[in-house]
């Protein structure tokens, strides 16, 4: 029975790029187009604090989102978008406390009340630890900014989200349903209780933090399935608040989600077929009413080839406003209500969730199975089972697994113009606009502020008013974050590979495996070494580590001795580790598009130290262009979505040490 017309959901597109001056164009074209909310994507110097000149931001200045180094940039990218009248996403997590600061401060700039001001910081650090890379903090300090922001905008901005937990990135590196929903639970569960602890919310406004916390959830394929993990994330939650927090209002305890569909899903093999699977996707977090994401913002279809470009990004809004001004969809209640096949389902869902909340509670908390290196090795896990199963057949993939034969596809037909490029000199401008910036400013003013912030991080007092000092005095993000760090110290979270288990067992996948296996060891006793030694590195500040992780995992399998570190290293970092452990083989991993300026680098590094009789591979999101100007910068393999059998990487890795030493390509063990 239809009834009155539902309003349809928030429509964003996640973007951002170049420069602050790019973006914005980007964002009023936008909005011209019918998107009806902004979505931020920040570039990763701006994500884990650090300014367009730092060693580490090389190449990576504008890569995956817009550089914001200080208030002029901020201004820039809001130039004639008044804020009091727009709901703005912000995904920013480590330096969350900082891009609000600069946020409020333009939006005060523009004349607006703060209390006009709605939108959403993302805000979740935990996430970070497990699967995106961009913290900066140990996990204490982290909370702690965390908290003093959900606590201040509680008091100042009534109408922002000051935290958005993050099962999205959760799922991108490997999460099953099951996981999602209890670990992003479990994280809303460490945030609220701290907050509880802090001093800073009365008891009795408890339940006005509860219903400004929102949530970023990931929706694959298997659209059943993630509906009703929608539908059991709405349980739980309305069950934790009213349990655990004692919130007696329904609307405080509803569960407010967003969505960006599954990007992990998208190949490079018949690249179209990823359009039909982002319309699933869709459908899984509309079509239950009760259950119905507040905002969706959807990939592209070439997102695995590299940069969307806008007209990929409007075909992508074109899907959500089809589905929501030509279809009835809007115009029923819930129709799913009732359902056994989905009530069953999403109730074991919830059991299952539930029991892992329990168990996590029972180490501790969430910050505790962090330090342990608990949930990592979980998720590592998880997508090596994933991997696996897509290897063998088990899990079929349309166009990389089966159904492979195609036509040519006419969308890249040139696959330069198949994606956006970034163009590689704007880096340079955006740091000699930093460098006017700094010399433009009040010098002495800027200072002032960050001892003022110093002093606040040793004490207990929130931080948000210091920071707010330091945005209107002209400070720089990488100085926000140094002066933090200088308090605060850094984190390398653990990398997971050590605890995840062998997954490759005998038959099946083991077949390959066990002939890799046999080539690495009869290479190694060619070599007179006791095992062949595997460097995996991620320069620059690319912070995806599933591949990197991936590849360690069944190199490990495969006999070889595994060196990695995790994240965030510089090239000169790689090369020196590369010589000093005597490795056969360096591998790259990088997904941010920054391979052009840190590969050959890296190369470069090598030979000066004596290792450039090293092989090196790379592995990411690198156009045909690209990776055939890193072949023939002394690259020995390129490796991109489309490659993949991991265990066939590993064989490649095995051949390219033969011969870099010359030997003998080996017979296929019978």
């Amino acid at each position: 029975m239809a009834g009155k017309r539902d309003r349809p959901w928030l429509m964003r597109t996640y973007a951002g790029h170049s420069s602050a001056e790019a973006s914005n164009e980007l964002y009023r074209r936008n909005l011209a187009k019918g998107q009806t909310g902004l979505s931020v994507a920040f570039d990763l110097p701006t994500q884990t604090g650090y300014d367009p000149d730092h060693v580490l931001a090389r190449g990576e200045v504008g890569r995956v989102g817009v550089p914001v180094a200080h208030l002029g940039d901020m201004r820039r990218l809001f130039q004639d978008i008044p804020l009091d009248r727009m709901n703005t996403s912000m995904t920013i997590n480590a330096t969350a406390m900082w891009l609000l600061a600069l946020y409020r401060t333009t939006a005060e700039e523009q004349g607006a009340d703060p209390a006009a001001l709605a939108g959403t910081t993302q805000n979740d650090i935990v996430k970070e630890y497990l699967s995106r890379g961009t913290y900066v903090f140990p996990p204490g300090p982290s909370l702690r900014l965390t908290t003093d922001t959900i606590a201040y905008a509680l008091h100042h901005l009534p109408r922002w989200n000051p935290i958005n937990i993050c099962g999205y990135h959760l799922q991108e590196a490997g999460a099953t349903p099951v996981q999602e929903i209890a670990y992003a639970l479990s994280t809303a569960i460490a945030v609220l209780d701290a907050v509880r602890d802090s001093g800073q919310v009365p008891p009795e406004r408890l339940g006005d933090v509860v219903g400004r916390v929102s949530f970023f959830v990931n929706a694959g394929v298997r659209f059943v399935e993630e509906m009703c993990k929608m539908r059991a994330f709405t349980t739980l939650w309305d069950s934790i608040t009213r349990e655990r927090y004692g919130v007696t209002d329904p609307r405080q305890r509803r569960f407010r989600y967003g969505v960006q569909v599954n990007s992990l899903g998208l190949t490079e093999a018949q690249p179209e077929n990823n359009v039909q699977r982002i319309v699933l996707e869709m459908l899984a977090v509309t079509l239950s009413r009760d259950a119905r994401a507040r905002a969706v913002q959807l990939p592209a279809w070439n997102e695995a080839l590299g940069l969307p470009r806008p007209w990929d990004q409007q075909w992508s809004l074109r899907v959500q406003q089809v589905l929501a001004e030509e279809s009835d969809l809007l115009e029923y209640p819930d129709l799913f209500t009732g359902g056994e096949v989905v009530t069953a389902r999403t109730e074991e869902l919830a059991a299952l969730a539930r029991s892992e909340i329990g168990r996590i509670e029972e180490m501790g908390g969430t910050m505790a199975a962090v330090a342990s290196g608990y949930l990592k090795s979980e998720l590592v896990a998880a997508h090596a089972a994933r991997r696996a199963r897509i290897e063998s057949g088990e899990e079929r993939v349309v166009g990389v697994n089966c159904h492979r034969s195609t036509e040519p596809s006419p969308l890249t037909a040139d696959p330069v113009t198949a994606v956006h490029t970034v163009d590689p000199t704007a880096e340079a401008g955006v740091i000699a606009a930093l460098g006017d910036w700094r010399e433009r400013r009040d010098g002495p003013a800027a200072r002032r502020a960050l001892d003022a912030l110093r002093r606040a991080a040793e004490g207990p007092d929130n931080l948000m008013p210091a920071s707010l000092a330091c945005a209107r005095a002209g400070v720089t993000t990488g100085e926000w974050a140094g002066a933090l760090r200088e308090v605060f110290g850094e984190y390398r979270a653990p990398t997971g590979v050590g605890g995840a288990p062998v997954t490759a067992p005998a038959g099946g996948l083991g077949d390959g495996l066990a002939e890799v296996r046999h080539r690495a060891a009869a290479t190694a006793r060619e070599l007179g070494v006791g095992r062949l030694r595997l460097l995996i590195g991620k320069p620059g500040l690319d912070g995806h580590s599933n591949g990197a992780e991936q590849i360690a995992v069944r190199a490990r399998d495969a006999g070889l001795e595994v060196v990695y570190q995790g994240i965030r290293l510089t090239p000169a970092e790689i090369a020196g580790a590369a010589v000093a452990e005597d490795a056969h083989c360096v591998g790259l991993s990088i997904l941010s598009g920054s391979h052009a300026e840190l590969v050959p680098d890296v190369l470069a590094r090598l030979r000066a130290a004596g290792g450039g009789d090293i092989p090196v591979v790379v592995g990411g999101i690198i156009p045909a262009a690209d990776a055939a100007a890193l072949r023939a910068a002394g690259v020995a393999a390129v490796f991109t979505p489309k490659d993949f059998g991991i265990t066939e990487i590993i064989g490649r890795i095995v051949d390219e040490i033969r011969a870099a030493h010359r030997l003998d390509p080996l017979e296929v063990s019978p």
